[in-house]
């Protein structure tokens, strides 16, 4: 990739990032806590994070925008139709990824 210009670079990483809330699109039963628990990321972060991307070049991007592009529809509707409620055993795996990421700090 260092061989790699500026712009190729950048459309490489964009057209990747739009597979990936492609396959998080079709992948709809992987639900936030489990992305949290195994990748320390989840759809919400992923959201935040083009937030502040735009902050850094000085573009405005509210969350509840970026939300709408990331799960492809506004949050409320996603959560309503395809957010689970979060099991006992997800609740301790979250805790014990949070402890263990505390720890590291």
């Amino acid at each position: 990739m260092h061989q790699l210009d500026d712009s190729t670079r950048t459309e490489l990483e964009a057209a990747a990032f739009r597979r990936l809330l492609r396959h998080l699109d079709e992948n709809k039963d992987v639900q936030n806590i489990d992305l949290m628990i195994l990748a320390d990321f989840c759809r919400n972060c992923l959201s935040k994070w083009l937030v502040a991307a735009a902050e850094e070049r000085g573009t405005e991007l509210d969350y509840e925008t970026a939300r709408e592009y990331v799960y492809g529809m506004p949050y409320s509707e996603w959560k309503d139709k395809y957010q689970m409620p979060a099991t006992p055993e997800q609740l301790a795996a979250l805790e014990t990824r949070q402890q263990k990421k505390k720890a590291q700090e």
